[in-house]
């Protein structure tokens, strides 16, 4: 099977074709350097996605948070669903953990800017 990607690692942008055969990369080519080669591996057999987001603060704005390292893609949504339910008590700064180990995952929900 052929896969199709584009390279975010860096500005370039690389066009790559990966191939895959039961589930494993056996090709990766159209990258410039080794980390699009390792980005297409990734992509294609455990994508991850860092979740930025706003959660609701205790006086009803909101406030911006994200996941402090990348989570498997496939939790997502279940994720999402989590942090609405959340709500930041204010004060709040920079770092603060919204969630600890999003469901299971073993990384934080932190808030990315400060609020009063």
């Amino acid at each position: 099977m052929k896969r199709e990607l584009t390279c975010i690692v860096c500005p370039i942008g690389c066009q790559l074709s990966v191939t895959l055969e039961n589930g494993i990369v056996t090709e990766v080519t159209g990258n410039t350097c080794p980390r699009g080669k390792q980005y297409a591996i990734d992509e294609c057999t455990n994508p991850v996605r860092t979740i930025t987001t706003t959660a609701r603060t205790s006086n009803g704005g909101v406030i911006p948070v994200k996941t402090a390292a990348p989570i498997p893609k496939e939790l997502m949504f279940d994720c999402m669903k989590e942090i609405d339910r959340s709500v930041v008590t204010l004060p709040a700064k920079i770092g603060d953990v919204v969630i600890e180990n999003l469901l299971g995952t073993g990384v934080d929900v932190v808030v990315t800017a400060n609020m009063k």
